[in-house]
């Protein structure tokens, strides 16, 4: 029996995924639930920041990997469009640095599409009703990190870790940073893989915007 809303109306959902699919099994499942209501579907970061404003919903289901961007980047926009609002982040997988991420940046939790759908449905309610719902894998380093416990993001990379991120933030190659290091190719790749995974991030590009965000970059 599903927990009472504490919504006199039925939740209202804004569902951001871009796979056809796994949005269409999603909405089956949150639907056959009185207290849930998907008001609008979304594919994209664009799309999303629209239909907030117009659909104003009560939560966002967001899936961290979409066609133009990362979700856990769109917090702070969706919050700011609708403030009341609260992200919820959806993920393949996650690591504990894209958590404390998500929590850092005002979301409400992220939990694992592997969970199962009656997981995804509790964990919708609770975050309408102002809870905080993280994935029992990653609970432990965001709890750390808001209590203070755990260091920030990119505090365990290593000093050639920190000297290939550097020169990835002034436009270098992996080659040319080969080069500038004076190591083989393939351990350059090496410290550029660990970089992305500590920083959780999915792409270069990415891995320099988290860094400079974070102050790892000037």
């Amino acid at each position: 029996m599903p927990s009472p809303s504490p919504h006199s109306r039925p939740v209202k959902i804004l569902l951001v995924e871009d796979h056809d699919m796994v949005a269409e099994a999603i909405c089956l499942a949150l639907e056959r639930s009185p207290d849930l209501q998907v008001v609008a579907r979304a594919a994209s970061v664009a799309s999303a920041l629209t239909d907030a404003t117009r659909c104003e919903p009560d939560v966002v289901l967001m899936d961290r990997r979409l066609p133009d961007g990362d979700g856990v980047s769109a917090i702070a926009d969706l919050r700011a469009l609708v403030p009341d609002g609260r992200v919820l982040i959806l993920a393949g997988e996650a690591s504990g640095s894209v958590a404390v991420r998500v929590a850092e940046a005002g979301g409400a939790g992220l939990i694992l599409k592997a969970r199962g759908l009656s997981e995804l449905e509790d964990a919708v309610r609770r975050v309408a009703a102002g809870e905080m719902v993280f994935s029992q894998d990653v609970l432990g380093d965001v709890l750390g990190r808001l209590s203070g416990r755990t260091q920030g993001v990119g505090a365990n990379l290593t000093p050639r870790e920190r000297e290939a991120l550097a020169l990835l933030g002034e436009g270098h190659t992996t080659a040319e940073i080969s080069d500038q290091l004076g190591v083989a190719l393939n351990t350059v790749r090496n410290h550029v893989q660990r970089v992305l995974e500590k920083l959780g991030a999915r792409s270069q590009l990415e891995a320099v915007t988290i860094a400079r965000r974070e102050g790892l970059l000037r």
